[in-house]
């Protein structure tokens, strides 16, 4: 057998074997409709075959081209969404899966990874009447992607629209104050409505951080303002705090002076000593006669060799 004999059964033997694994897909996905229609065709186009070549070879290229546009490939972060016609019949899991041909299933594929959004900036009036913008970001992922499919047109643009209305909603509840220094509070309260608005999307919403709270710029002036007064009032109390601790000090000091005399003396002379220690300078000072014993006392060698 020669091979122009041969060639007009290779689309056959081609179209037979892509038959024989779309039906043991469709067996294992147990859907008996796809089984049926997917077996009828292959057992048409092999009957065909048998009976005219030429014709059979026509066949099983038309019969390859509608298997094949019937194969599938879910990725593992995604999940497919299919329907028969224009009926919900269910979630496909990741792999590969053969539908229905001639349009008759079709598929919507769906990413249950993170979405990260970025509201856009928004101007908000806090309840202390103070105009801010704001900025956040929102992270949800899918949960379940029929509700992400049959319930909302389009998920993304959806969160986005109700994260900037929400933004503005909550935060104009608040003061400035609130804004600057409770963000995690609020971040969190964010994200506690807006996971409670689209649930019934099957969206998740699992984080909301506000970015940055940009201030008018007299605000900004009067907060340095503020900011300087207080740093400048936090200076002069350490300060005075100071000089009431230097003057108790001083106080417990003359009280032992007061009951030692000769303390008085001793201090006055020690004075004496250090100014004495510039080599440079002459003291000319008077001295009572009672201390010049103890003036002797303090001079090398005890006061020998005068």
């Amino acid at each position: 057998m020669s091979i122009y004999q041969i060639l007009p059964y290779v689309p056959t033997v081609i179209a037979g074997v892509i038959w024989i694994v779309t039906l043991a897909l469709a067996i294992s996905q147990k859907d008996t409709p796809i089984a049926l229609i997917h077996g009828g065709l292959g057992v048409l186009t092999f009957v065909i075959s048998a009976v005219s070549a030429p014709v059979g070879m026509i066949a099983s290229l038309i019969l390859i081209v509608v298997l094949a546009s019937s194969f599938r490939i879910v990725r593992e972060y995604t999940r497919g969404v299919y329907f028969r016609l224009g009926k919900l019949r269910g979630v496909l899991d990741p792999g590969l899966v053969v539908l229905m041909p001639f349009g008759i299933d079709q598929v919507r594929i769906v990413d249950i990874r993170t979405f990260t959004i970025d509201v856009p900036k928004q101007e908000v009036i806090t309840k202390d009447n103070v105009p801010v913008i704001v900025d956040a970001v929102v992270y949800f992922h899918i949960f379940d992607p029929v509700l992400a499919v049959t319930k909302v047109a389009d998920h993304v643009k959806s969160t986005s629209l109700l994260g900037q209305t929400t933004l503005r909603s909550i935060l104009g509840k608040h003061e400035l104050d609130d804004l600057l220094s409770k963000r995690e509070e609020l971040n969190e309260t964010l994200r506690e409505i807006l996971d409670v608005a689209t649930d019934p999307w099957g969206v998740k919403v699992t984080m909301v951080e506000v970015k940055a709270v940009e201030l008018p710029d007299d605000m900004k002036r009067a907060m340095a303002r503020q900011a300087e007064a207080e740093r400048e009032r936090r200076a002069k109390i350490i300060a005075a705090e100071g000089e009431l601790q230097a003057s108790q000090k001083l106080a417990e000091a003359a009280e032992v002076m007061a009951s030692q005399p000769i303390s008085v003396q001793l201090r006055y002379l020690q004075t004496l000593s250090e100014i004495a220690m510039d080599m440079n300078s002459t003291i000319v000072f008077p001295m009572p006669l009672d201390l010049m014993p103890i003036s002797n006392a303090l001079k090398p060698n005890g006061g020998a060799g005068r």
